[in-house]
């Protein structure tokens, strides 16, 4: 095994300390909204289509970006502009800084990772990290598919009476569309190539949960 396949193996763990256990990738107020246990594969396969594209993509034009020696400020508006919610965006925001200073401890020497401003989004902070890991644009699409559903699966174990060998049933079923996902945006090099991809409902979710004070999950 490669150098960086163990970094994708790394960066893709549960177990990083990035506050990954506080998230439920919405799944949490579309339970509450009525969202029934068998629905559970179609909410994955409505985030790897709508908000997980978008963080994809983002994530590998700023990889991109990194390795030309752009600058990354387009790509974080970019992002921004394809992520309506306000709730989302803090919440991406506030991984973005769990995982900068993960990161930084790994990397520390890395010059973009050193300068990534407070705020940052998490999926730049991930194409920035994947430059530091050696991964390329697939792989690193791949990541963020695959933690995408591993985030939905977490939490439905958590908030449904659910078979936990159904959920890995789930989370295996969903990996051709995350291959799928990661052929899509993985030949990406600019900001105005970031797929579109709105998922209104999925926003609404995310915004009524943000003023929630009754939740497992911060979002």
């Amino acid at each position: 095994m490669t150098s960086p396949d163990l970094m994708l193996m790394l960066l893709a763990d549960a177990r990083l300390p990035t506050a990954g256990h506080t998230q439920s990738a919405q799944l949490e107020p579309a339970v509450e909204s009525g969202l029934a246990a068998g629905q559970v594969p179609d909410f994955i396969a409505l985030r790897l289509a709508t908000v997980t594209r978008v963080e994809a993509a983002t994530a590998v034009v700023t990889l991109h970006h990194v390795r030309a020696g752009l600058p990354l400020d387009a790509v974080e508006l970019a992002w921004a502009a394809r992520t309506p919610s306000a709730a989302m965006r803090a919440t991406s925001r506030a991984m973005g800084r769990a995982l900068t200073r993960l990161v930084s401890r790994l990397w520390p020497q890395h010059p973009t990772i050193a300068a990534l401003p407070r705020g940052t989004s998490r999926a730049v902070v991930l194409g920035a990290a994947a430059d530091a890991a050696g991964l390329d644009a697939c792989a690193l699409a791949r990541l963020v598919g695959y933690d995408d559903v591993q985030t939905v699966a977490a939490a439905a174990l958590k908030l449904l009476p659910l078979d936990p060998a159904e959920v890995a049933a789930w989370v295996l079923a969903a990996l051709p569309a995350v291959d799928r996902l990661a052929a899509d945006v993985a030949h990406l090099t600019t900001p105005a190539g970031i797929p579109a991809a709105g998922a209104p409902r999925i926003e609404a979710w995310a915004q009524a949960h943000a003023a929630t004070t009754r939740r497992l999950f911060s979002a």
